[in-house]
């Protein structure tokens, strides 16, 4: 059982985190943090794309506004 995990050890940090290693010992920040600002940008389109779709269920009206629309309120 403990060959098991030593293998799945061994392909994680030999194989898989492989190119964050080269990452990390890159001499630019920049550089270094482009798989962090490739996810900071994910992040911002798909907020962006989440408020314009509120925007357009807003617009529309068919949401029920009053006080008693929701049994928690």
């Amino acid at each position: 059982m403990r060959a098991f995990f030593e293998g799945i050890e061994d392909l994680f940090v030999n194989g898989l985190f492989a190119p964050f290693d080269l990452l990390r010992e890159m001499q630019n920040w920049w550089t270094a943090n482009s798989v962090n600002w490739v996810f900071v940008v994910i992040g911002f389109v798909a907020m962006v794309y989440w408020l314009r779709q509120l925007r357009i269920f807003d617009a529309s009206g068919e949401e029920d506004t009053s006080i008693t629309a929701h049994s928690y309120m």
